[in-house]
């Protein structure tokens, strides 16, 4: 059979809540993080953004956790079809917090939990021979159902040509050896435990365990003699893991000197979180593992990925993918602290952020002083802007008909109405942050923009609209710019995507170097907005010009919106042109060339719902046309 997968990972899979608080009790935490945890998991999202292709078998309970997790690994690119739904169980939860450097406590919520439910029977034999390798972890042996799974599947592996790959991940707790409150315990001697995990080595290909994990596979009260033991059973690649040490990879005899191994290159870095680690070691050790890598070179990757573990709070959603993990090696860091390093930062956000279209078209009505102006001017109540939104996102609707690349930027303050209905569609959605019409950009009613944004759907963009031209005086330069690294700090917090906006053109000359100076600008302060929203520009040179600004300083950058500026359809259909010269420009965000007679007639009372949900998607769909016809 082809081998489709590098990685089959088995056993755990939890929903991980980890305290926000640093330094604090578990008693005292206030707020927690989400994530999905549990060893196997975990090895199946870090081997996925390594470049491996992964898959999971586990079980998770028909519950909305349980969604989240099966949701979670298919953005990660993870193989879900070995993934068993448990009507009968809930999936399994585990809270944590960092209380020291090194300490971690942590409470197992898995009391007849879906994963250690897992039985022979979602064992499929022929996802088994679709993959290179398989790994099988040491808690799934403490119950005979779960190990039954696991016995199961290392027999189809070795039948079908696979390798076994053999995470002993040793809880003491998980064996009933260690209370509720002892889920950090790495250790606690059993000959029952042993003889257990004992009986698989003989099957395994590589091994890969801590210096407790080492004894507890064999029952020997030293490593050097349970290395010994283990080499007397099996052949394979065995990697003793030594923390802050690094590992000691041997693939031969095991002498007397327990330093007589292969050893990778260390990184010295501050120690944040512990938790994962192992996790983040193995995926690294795989990448180069299962592509035939030295095991000098494997050692090295897998010591990265847990250097990159243990500087961040959560496990799997901090592990490197192979651009980050590539940089590093090439350039290192300049602190110790990896999760403080700029560079890292942005590379490991524009690597793990949500999949999007390559092309976006968005009909923009987040505007509010507009809109408020129309309404006062024919004496509408300003409440039923918010009525005349919903029709918006119908209009939309219409013309998406389920495709991807369709989206709308809506307000919170007109647009909540309009933003829950758009939430049941496959739509793109940005919302501003900035005061209407502000200049110096100022943020609407919102002082604590990281708080705010919390409250936040995660996948909605921030979009923020700035009036700067290179001609603007220093102070306001200052104030404007003081702003913009707010609110992209505040973006980055929150996990948000940002989109900024310039208008150059209401406040000077539009020359084909100006918006690319702004762009450059902006990026000199350190900003590297996810999507850019600009101006139609008067020729290919200023385009040309924007893009090279962009490239020489993003190579992560989704692109580039065109915003219309009111201006007529066949105006826009001639920017259009000129914009689609540039690979970079997406799309377009455009409102009241799309809205602004609808809105004038409907709250007027001269059209009905169903006119001005036709005029607009009438509108809308001349210009998604226009420009798919332009960009072809």
């Amino acid at each position: 059979m082809t081998k489709t997968l590098d990685v089959v990972a088995i056993g755990r899979s939890s929903v991980d809540l980890y305290g926000q608080q640093i330094g604090s009790r578990l008693e005292d935490i206030t707020s927690f993080a989400k994530s999905v945890g549990g060893c196997p998991a975990n090895i199946s999202v870090g081997t996925a953004r390594l470049g491996l292709k992964s898959g999971l078998i586990t079980r998770v309970g028909a519950e909305q956790l349980g969604g989240f997790i099966r949701e979670q690994l298919t953005r990660e690119g993870v193989s879900t079809q070995g993934i068993a739904i448990d009507k009968a169980r809930l999936t399994a939860l585990v809270i944590l917090a960092v209380q020291d450097e090194g300490v971690s406590p942590m409470i197992f919520y898995r009391t007849d939990c879906a994963d250690m439910a897992l039985a022979e029977e979602d064992i499929d034999e022929a996802f088994i021979a679709s993959t290179r390798s398989i790994v099988v972890t040491g808690t799934h042996f403490s119950r005979p159902n779960s190990d039954a799974a696991q016995r199961k599947a290392i027999a189809l592996a070795k039948k079908h040509g696979g390798k076994v790959v053999f995470d002993i991940d040793y809880r003491p707790n998980l064996w009933g050896l260690a209370g509720h409150d002892a889920g950090f315990e790495r250790y606690v001697k059993s000959d029952t435990v042993s003889a257990k995990l004992r009986s698989v080595l003989t099957d395994c290909d590589l091994i890969i365990g801590t210096e407790e994990e080492i004894m507890i596979a064999t029952g020997a009260d030293t490593v050097l003699g349970s290395l010994k033991a283990i080499r007397a059973l099996t052949p394979a690649t065995i990697v003793l893991k030594r923390g802050a040490m690094g590992c000691i990879v041997y693939d031969g005899p095991i002498s007397d000197d327990l330093e007589d191994g292969i050893v990778g290159q260390g990184f010295p870095i501050e120690v944040y979180n512990v938790l994962g680690a192992g996790d983040a070691f193995m995926s690294g050790f795989l990448r180069g593992w299962l592509k035939g890598e030295p095991l000098a070179t494997c050692a090295t990757w897998a010591n990265a990925c847990g250097a990159f573990a243990v500087s961040r709070l959560l496990c799997s959603p901090e592990y490197p993918t192979w651009d980050e993990l590539s940089w590093f090696l090439e350039h290192g860091s300049k602190t110790r602290a990896l999760r403080k390093d700029e560079d890292l930062k942005h590379i490991h956000w524009a690597t793990t952020r949500r999949a999007q279209p390559d092309s976006l078209v968005a009909l923009a009505i987040d505007h509010r002083i507009q809109l408020e102006e129309i309404a006062d001017s024919v004496g509408a109540p300003r409440e039923k802007i918010s009525d005349f939104k919903v029709l918006a996102v119908d209009a939309a609707v219409k013309i998406a008909g389920g495709r991807e690349g369709f989206g709308m930027l809506l307000d919170s303050t007109y647009g909540q109405k309009a933003l829950y209905k758009a939430g049941y569609q496959n739509f793109w959605v940005g919302r501003p942050v900035e005061k209407p019409g502000s200049r110096p950009l100022d943020f609407d009613q919102l002082p604590d923009l990281g708080s705010h944004l919390a409250e936040w759907p995660i996948g909605h963009t921030i979009k923020c609209l700035c009036f700067y031209h290179p001609d603007d005086s220093a102070e306001l330069k200052a104030r404007q710019e003081r702003e913009l690294l707010r609110l992209y700090d505040a973006a980055r917090t929150s996990g948000r995507e940002l989109l900024i906006e310039i208008i150059a053109g209401k406040h000077g000359p539009l020359g084909d170097t100006t918006v690319s100076s702004i762009i450059e600008r902006v990026y000199a302060l350190g900003i590297k907005p996810d999507w850019w929203k600009l101006e139609p520009q008067d020729s290919v040179t200023a385009w040309a010009n924007i893009e090279k600004a962009i490239t020489a300083n993003d190579r992560y950058c989704r692109g580039i919106v065109l915003l219309g500026l009111e201006a007529p359809e066949d105006q826009l259909v001639t920017a259009f042109r000129s914009a689609a010269t540039s690979k970079l420009v997406k799309g377009f965000a455009v409102g009241r060339t799309i809205f602004a007679d609808a809105a004038a007639r409907w709250l007027k009372g001269e059209m009905s719902d169903a006119e001005a949900i036709e005029d607009m998607a009438g509108r809308f769909g001349r210009l998604v046309e226009a420009w798919q016809g332009v960009k072809g």
